[in-house]
């Protein structure tokens, strides 16, 4: 059965029934789930069941996640979660990321101290990372009696000698209340490891979850997190498989608020609420592929959307967000902490609107003065991180650092277009019109070399090349190009407003909140030069090296003046004054990977052709403005 949601204009939901029972509603553009929601219902009918409203239980957990090993950072989170009703936090990446890691003194003292300190601030659960298993030297090589010395699971010594360890693991971190396993793609994953007892990879990953909580839950009497983790569709099905073969019915699962990985243009996970078993939402707030701390990600809409869509799910008890994105890049205290203030208020309030929450944040941490000129510029964030990371709704950077080429993960592990039925993007941004992901965005903007029959698409997407929706060739053409950098400029005009409606706030605001304010936006314009220049250039080039009718004048006017522009942004980038927030993404690194682009460009880029741009020689004022110890504009040997 097909129905209409009416606060979604053209979403349709398709409605899966088996005798007695609406099993599950999903949206039409995901029917590919409804064979996998079948088989769900068919073998646990109780697993699919849908309610229209909150689940039992909901809200039960308010949790926190702590990724940057800042001991002054993490107290600053700690400090401020009693504000938000916290009950739950996890220690995760740099802190603990396997937890064979608190072995280390420095580690184990570190999160030690958090867990002691978090209780002490009311916070009841904290939880740490784990990822099972290991790399294969962690395991005595007595164990590795498989084929290509892999592990023998049916080996009775290796579980004993496994839940010791877990044991003695455990006994380092007693403050702790719970684990989160990550029990897909870890080191030595546990679907390549030997059994004949378990013969399905699906058989063995829920091996190693069963083992882990026969210490963590039955022994321990600790909570326990089973985290959901896939890049493709078939994974996720063996995923699910795993879950499905849990024993103890204490544990609980975690699941991302989208399929893969955390992108502004993803669907919510289609998947949350199939399996019955207490589920927490991760979210990821920090904003790993979308602009971390450095410049502004302010974007309530986004969770208050996603949020209020999960926790209508069956199963679903609460949500964990991330806090950074390593380093210093927390967002608690910081413009970015409004993403955490929604997710709060969407739970405790779930009819509560995104302007409300832009009003009542900038209002309680700003005053109510500054309102009418932050909320604006608060709310072009969005438009201008997806038009300025992402090109036509996939994203162009690797982890927010820029990266057009090459980085083969934009143009097929990481395109939205994988988990959407159709795959298709409602594309504004001063293009406003619909793209199919793959025949229009994918085809275009991804190099020949990455469509091939054997590239990664063959793995991330295979129903794509069956489609024929993409061609072995350069499809590049000064058409795309024009909008390319319609796009982009959309981006910089965004940014560039948003920076104006900071400096007329004013003498509303103290100085120390106009001094961040000022740079976290002036970064951001920084950051949309950067990629409406770096955009230019690359996909010129491409066209432009194309030859014949594609060498055009306007082509390598665009071309040539990107180079130009390159430049000056690079400088600026470098010349920005003051602290820069430094994560994962090293924002000032930006600009030699742009200059790395013109260098290819001038040179010749082998991949297209290896043909130089041509570039006139710069005149001798261009040179006597240069930079000391810089070379200047256009000069093939800038690096």
């Amino acid at each position: 059965m097909v129905k209409a949601d009416p606060a979604v204009p053209n979403l349709h939901e398709i409605e899966l029934t088996v005798p007695g029972a609406v099993v599950a509603r999903v949206p039409s553009h995901c029917r590919w789930l409804l064979p996998l929601l079948l088989l769900l219902a068919c073998r646990a009918p109780r697993e699919a069941a849908v309610s229209a409203t909150a689940p039992e239980g909901f809200g039960q957990v308010r949790g926190w996640n702590i990724l940057s090993r800042s001991l002054e950072d993490a107290r600053v989170v700690v400090a401020r979660a009693r504000h938000y009703g916290i009950n739950h936090l996890q220690l995760s990446h740099h802190l603990v990321h396997d937890l064979r890691q608190i072995r280390d003194d420095e580690r184990r003292a570190r999160v030690n101290t958090l867990i002691t300190e978090a209780k002490a601030a009311g916070i009841a659960d904290v939880l740490v990372w784990d990822h099972a298993l290991y790399s294969l030297s962690h395991y005595p090589d007595e164990f590795r009696t498989g084929p290509n010395r892999t592990i023998d699971l049916d080996n009775p010594a290796f579980w004993e000698w496994f839940k010791r360890d877990y044991r003695e693991m455990l006994d380092l971190v007693p403050g702790a209340t719970g684990l989160v396993l990550t029990f897909i793609e870890t080191g030595a994953r546990a679907e390549r490891q030997h059994s004949l007892r378990w013969k399905t990879p699906a058989e063995k990953l829920a091996a190693v979850v069963n083992a882990v909580a026969d210490v963590v839950v039955g022994e321990r009497k600790l909570q326990m997190y089973a985290r959901s983790f896939a890049y493709t569709r078939d994974e996720y099905e063996l995923t699910l498989g795993a879950l499905r073969r849990i024993e103890r019915p204490e544990v609980r699962l975690m699941m991302k608020e989208t399929p893969h990985d955390f992108f502004l243009t993803h669907p919510v996970d289609p998947w949350v609420g199939t399996i019955a078993r207490p589920t927490i939402i991760e979210f990821d707030t920090g904003n790993e592929f979308s602009g971390q701390t450095a410049i502004a990600t302010t974007w309530p809409e986004v969770m208050l959307d996603r949020w209020g869509k999960l926790q209508k799910r069956p199963h679903v008890i609460g949500y964990v967000a991330r806090t950074d994105r390593y380093g210093d890049t927390r967002i608690v205290g910081r413009p970015q902490e409004i993403l955490l203030y929604a997710l709060a208020h969407k739970t405790s309030q779930p009819d509560v609107t995104v302007d409300a929450i832009y009003r009542d944040f900038v209002t309680e941490r700003y005053g109510a003065a500054a309102v009418s000129r932050l909320v604006p510029a608060f709310q072009a964030a969005h438009d201008i991180v997806t038009s300025s990371l992402y090109t036509f709704g996939t994203s162009t950077a690797n982890h927010s650092a820029l990266a057009y080429d090459p980085y083969n993960s934009n143009w097929a592990r990481h395109v939205s277009g994988k988990w959407l039925e159709p795959p298709v993007v409602n594309l504004g941004h001063g293009i406003d019109r619909q793209l199919h992901y793959f025949r229009d965005v994918i085809e275009s903007l991804a190099p020949a070399r990455v469509k091939k029959p054997e590239g990664p698409l063959r793995k991330e997407a295979p129903w794509v090349l069956a489609q024929g929706w993409v061609t072995a060739e350069e499809r590049m053409t000064e058409a795309v190009l024009a909008d390319v950098v319609k796009e982009k400029r959309f981006g910089v005009q965004r940014a560039t407003e948003a920076l104006a409606q900071i400096a007329r706030a004013g003498d509303t605001l103290s100085s120390s909140d106009r001094i961040e304010l000022d740079a976290l936006f002036r970064r951001t314009l920084l950051t949309a030069r950067l990629h409406a220049a770096v955009a230019a250039a690359y996909f010129g080039y491409r066209v432009w090296a194309r030859g014949g009718e594609h060498r055009t004048a306007s082509v390598e006017t665009t071309v040539r003046d990107a180079l130009g522009e390159i430049e000056i942004v690079a400088r600026a980038i470098e010349d920005e004054p003051g602290h820069v927030p430094e994560g994962q993404w090293k924002w000032r690194a930006d600009a030699g990977r742009a200059r790395g682009y013109v260098k290819k460009i001038q040179a010749g880029w082998p991949e297209y052709g290896a043909t130089p741009f041509p570039m006139p020689a710069p005149s001798p004022s261009a040179a006597a403005m240069s930079a000391p110890g810089q070379e200047p504009v256009g000069s093939p040997e800038n690096p």
